[in-house]
């Protein structure tokens, strides 16, 4: 997860929301993402989807089987479909999404049992470093607008 947090930083250094992710397999990082939506000028460009897409590069496969995927927010509904259609097994994510959190914020897409996977899902792992590069970031912005509208 600390991994994750030093993406999300590298999101925020980079004027992205800061969101960071990687993906363990057998106890290695195989994969780095970090929010891009901004710079790719892609919604899709979430960290959970570029580290899916890495992963699956890495393990030349499109089934994620015997991996973690790290991720400092709870997953939107996007990247949770993503991760239920690659099979990935574990997440791991540190804080909430209030506006769009798909494990219970907004929606729990995790909760019903899936016709073809099941994911196991740890949530709250270093929240609060997490949710404080949130916050900061967001404070940020607020005051830029603020100065912009001056």
């Amino acid at each position: 997860m600390l991994e994750a947090i030093r993406l999300a930083w590298k999101a925020f250094q980079q004027d992205e929301v800061p969101v960071g992710a990687v993906l363990v397999h057998e106890g290695k990082i195989i994969a780095r993402g970090y929010n891009q939506v901004e710079m790719l000028k892609d919604a899709t460009a979430h960290a959970e989807m570029l580290c899916i897409t890495a992963g699956e590069s890495a393990l030349d496969n499109w089934r994620l089987a015997n991996t973690i995927l790290y991720c400092t927010m709870e997953p939107c509904c996007m990247c949770a479909g993503a991760m239920f259609l690659s099979r990935v097994p574990t997440i791991v994510w540190g804080t909430e999404d209030v506006r769009h959190g798909a494990n219970g914020s907004f929606v729990d897409l995790f909760a019903p049992v899936h016709p073809t996977h099941q994911i196991s899902v740890r949530k709250g792992i270093l929240r609060e470093a997490c949710a404080a590069l949130m916050r900061m970031f967001f404070q940020m912005r607020r005051r830029q607008n603020k100065e912009v509208s001056s």
